[in-house]
């Protein structure tokens, strides 16, 4: 980035409404540029780095748009950047009429954030059905206890994701890890004060990386560096600094390899885009360097994904950080 994130990024805000309809992938990625070679280093960063949660806030869509943009994601430029579909298990069915209405190249592969026993049993009834791959199952656990419980009562073959708070101990992840799970954490909210502190993003990640505790995020995560941002897209939305996804992955990746957490809370603060260097092999930022094998690895078993309601939002922004 040539200035500042809130400077250079500012026209990329999409401040429509919930109800406005989206623009589809092949509109957002033609917008009269030239073609940006993106580094391998970068590449391994970025696949299957978002999930798709259109359905909730800030955007809060209806589903069958919700799955008209998903449709439009897996045919596009940058499907390849594109994670699951999140959506709650008590609307699988709904999901499964509105996808019907949708050509498939291959089966979507599903995050369903499920409750009680009524939404275990959905995604149960639903599992196997062809046209949609339940991939992972999201629910929420404060204690290792909980997570010992909840997961005997969940599916054997979905992947288990348990959102647990950010201070949460080393105890509970290596309790996520020894059962086969894994850890979701939220990054951001709808207010100013659900944004945690870097400090604490950073423990969250050396715990994880300590006991070796895989973790996806969720909310906040729309831009690619640190910036100050509006935090719903209502006109007069409060606005608020927000985590970066290239810090949070590139801090992920960093703990992955023994960088302490106050080197993590540095990489988290950055707010300059020309901070990080994307080489074919390597990535270097102030704190330390991640060659593509180390990423590639990070990315497969440590920091999974994060979910967005946008889609658009972060491809726009590499776009104009000329990452894309």
């Amino acid at each position: 980035m040539l200035a500042g994130p809130e400077e250079k990024l500012q026209g990329t805000q999409d401040l429509r409404t919930p109800n406005t309809p989206l623009m589809l992938a092949k509109d957002v990625v033609s917008e009269n540029r030239d073609p940006v070679s993106v580094p391998v280093c970068l590449h391994a960063l970025l696949t299957n780095l978002i999930d798709y949660a259109g359905l909730f806030p800030p955007a809060g869509l209806g589903m069958s748009e919700a799955v008209a943009n998903y449709a439009s994601y897996v045919a596009g430029e940058y499907a390849w950047i594109l994670g699951r579909f999140v959506l709650p298990a008590a609307r699988l069915e709904e999901f499964m009429q509105a996808q019907s209405a949708v050509k498939l190249r291959k089966p979507w592969r599903l995050s369903c954030l499920a409750g009680g026993e009524a939404d275990l049993s959905t995604v149960k009834h639903f599992y196997g059905q062809p046209g949609a791959q339940i991939d992972s199952i999201e629910t929420k656990a404060e204690t290792a206890d909980q997570v010992t419980r909840l997961m005997a009562d969940l599916p054997a073959s979905p992947t288990a994701y348990f959102e647990v708070p950010l201070n949460c101990s080393a105890e509970l992840l290596s309790t996520i890890r020894q059962v086969g799970a894994r850890a979701k954490v939220r990054t951001g909210g709808l207010v100013p004060e659900a944004i945690p502190p870097s400090d604490a993003v950073a423990g969250f990640l050396t715990r994880c990386a300590s006991t070796r505790t895989p973790f996806k995020a969720t909310a906040g995560l729309h831009h690619p560096v640190r910036c100050i941002r509006p935090l719903t897209y209502e006109a007069k939305a409060a606005s608020a600094k927000m985590q970066g996804f290239l810090n949070v992955f590139l801090a992920a990746g960093l703990a992955y390899q023994g960088v302490p957490a106050e080197e993590l809370t540095a990489t988290l603060d950055l707010e300059d885009a020309q901070c990080f260097t994307f080489e074919n092999q390597m990535i270097r930022c102030p704190q330390g360097t991640l060659s593509t094998d180390q990423i590639r690895a990070a990315r497969e078993h440590f920091a999974v994904s994060f979910g967005s309601c946008s889609f658009e939002e972060p491809i726009r922004d590499l776009q104009t950080l000329r990452l894309l």
